[in-house]
């Protein structure tokens, strides 16, 4: 009887570490987020970032979503091209990355709720004869591939050339390659704020305001529903505020 207890004592202790290390194991399952580290405020790549080396508004917010679902977030950092087709292979479980929500992406991939109001404006030299958007007719602009700006340029019909990073972009405009830039708002003020003798031009006439979201794969309904909670949260306790003001005024 004695060896029988002992016996079923042990497996019950083995049971229990069993259940024990898999409840451990949900409680850091990680979140992996989908981003291109190129965009400044909102994601780009840093020597102690938020998560990792990636830091900015982006950031903060998938790993506040990661706490509030107890799960450990995570950065895939990749083109942007290759976010939603990541996404839609299950190689990511969403995507941040300042992406606008669209009618097209929209049929391939669920949007969280938004939570940044943005628009395209126009980066030139200070001495620049560019004064609104129909101003680029017969000028060479250079866009973000996949990005807004490259879709809004291309639609005025305008010549323009594209590039895989906003940084490449901005050189080519500090080196006389092309007369302009066009991309989101806030990142635009960080490479003005970067580059001496860059300014910026609004045209809200031929730029309409656009909203970023969290894209998640269709069906994936139950993720999507707690994105949203914790977003909704975040705007309404003022932290998507708080984390704006803090990355758009750094230095």
């Amino acid at each position: 009887m004695k060896k029988v207890s002992k016996s079923l004592l042990i497996m019950a202790l083995c049971a229990f570490m069993i259940v024990s290390f898999t409840g451990c194991g949900k409680k850091s399952e990680s979140l992996k987020f989908g981003t291109n580290a190129e965009f400044p405020p909102f994601e780009f790549i840093a020597a102690n970032g938020v998560i990792g080396e990636y830091d900015g508004i982006d950031i903060a917010i998938a790993k506040k979503i990661g706490e509030d679902l107890g799960r450990t977030a995570e950065i895939e950092n990749m083109e942007f091209d290759s976010l939603l087709i990541a996404l839609q292979n299950g190689q990511l479980d969403a995507v941040i990355a300042g992406m606008t929500v669209t009618d097209e992406r929209k049929e391939s991939v669920n949007f969280s709720v938004s939570y940044y109001n943005a628009t395209q404006v126009i980066i030139v030299k200070e001495d620049s004869d560019i004064k609104s958007a129909a101003d680029l007719d017969g000028k060479l602009t250079a866009v973000v591939q996949g990005y807004t700006g490259e879709t809004c340029v291309n639609d005025l019909g305008y010549n323009y050339e594209s590039f895989k990073k906003g940084t490449e972009c901005v050189m080519e405009l500090v080196n006389g390659k092309c007369d302009a830039v066009v991309i989101d708002s806030a990142t635009a003020q960080k490479y003005v704020s970067d580059n001496k003798g860059l300014k910026i031009v609004e045209d809200s006439s031929a730029f309409e305001g656009e909203e970023y979201a969290i894209a998640v794969a269709k069906g994936n309904d139950e993720l999507l529903e707690q994105i949203n909670k914790s977003i909704e949260k975040m705007l309404s306790d003022g932290t998507i505020a708080t984390l704006s003001d803090k990355y758009c005024s750094a230095e």
